[in-house]
This record gives structure tokens, C-alpha cells and sequence, in this order.
């Protein structure tokens, strides 16, 4: 942590529906007690348009995010890294903090089952920054 401030990278496989939700909700709920970055191993073009209306439904707009390549450098930033089904492809370095988060990809599936994924993501991201 750099004085009083954590930094915390979400990666997910294309970096455009669980990850993007996680980092809108840490910026939302950390302001500016945390830095948050999310990124892809393999990332997408866009954000699923279903995860920019779940975020929407709860007042926090992720529209402008754009799916970016997970790299050394932003490991290596970041004091804790969320993977949310990157698996092998996120490399792991000591010294940093590694939760991996079991969450269902909301790519392809209506509002009424990506909402629940959105609840269980705030649960998880307000539970992590309990621990900030």
C-alpha cells in the first residue's frame, strides 16, 4: 500500500462484465481511500451491455470503461489482485494478496440473471474494503 491508499486489480477473462462491475464498485464505495485498475487476459471490445444496465440499476455508470490487456506492470501495482476465472494466465508474484472469486460470466444472459451476480459482486467488494 502506498501510505494510506491500497490498489486493488479485478481480472477477469475479457475484462467486460465481472471485473469492470467489481472495480465500479470499489471506485463508487472506496473513493479515493483505494486505486482500482481491472483488466483481461484475453480481453474483449466492449463491456457486455448487460453488465452497464445491471451497474446503471444501481447508479453507477461503467459505460466509458473499455476492456484493457492484463499485464506484468499492473500486477506488480497493484497491493491485492481479484481473479474472477483468468486461472493460469494471471501471474502470481510474492508478497501481494490473491483472492480468487467464483462468479458466474454475466456474457449472453438476460438482466434477471446478471443481477444476482451484481449483488454477489458489491457483497464481495464491500466485504474487501471492510478489510482496506
Amino acid at each position: 500500500m502506498t501510505g494510506d491508499r491500497a490498489s486493488v486489480l479485478f481480472v477477469c477473462v475479457h475484462n467486460a462484465g465481472r471485473s469492470q462491475m467489481a472495480a465500479g464498485y470499489l471506485r463508487a464505495l472506496g473513493g479515493d481511500r483505494v486505486d482500482v485498475f481491472s483488466a483481461g487476459s484475453t480481453p474483449g471490445s466492449a463491456l457486455h451491455p448487460v453488465a452497464v444496465e445491471a451497474m446503471a440499476e444501481e447508479g453507477i455508470d461503467i459505460a466509458s470503461a473499455t476492456p484493457q490487456l492484463l499485464t506484468v506492470d499492473t500486477v506488480m501495482e497493484a497491493d491485492i489482485v481479484v481473479t474472477m476465472g483468468c486461472d493460469d494466465a494471471c501471474p502470481v508474484f510474492p508478497g501481494k494478496r490473491y483472492e480468487d472469486w467464483q462468479l458466474d460470466d454475466p456474457a449472453g444472459r438476460p438482466i434477471e440473471q446478471v443481477r444476482p451476480i451484481r449483488d454477489e459482486i458489491r457483497s464481495r467488494v464491500q466485504a474487501l474494503l471492510a478489510t482496506l
